[in-house]
């Protein structure tokens, strides 16, 4: 007897469209190329940051 594996179901993270996470998606965990760049485009944007709490250091050189 031969089971079949139901592929992994995910919401993209740009529109929320559930798609296919496999590594038949080129763009997981996006539904596609746009949702993927304009994640890109926002972290370029610094609309998305990762905290940082470390104070900056005053003596380093820029």
């Amino acid at each position: 007897m031969q089971t079949t594996v139901k592929p992994r179901q995910v919401a993209c993270p740009g529109c929320g469209e559930l798609v296919e996470y496999s590594t038949a998606n080129a763009y997981r965990p996006f539904c596609s190329e746009r949702c993927k760049l304009m994640d890109l485009g926002d972290w370029a944007t610094e609309k998305f940051r990762i905290p940082d709490a470390t104070p900056p250091d005053l003596n380093e050189p820029d």
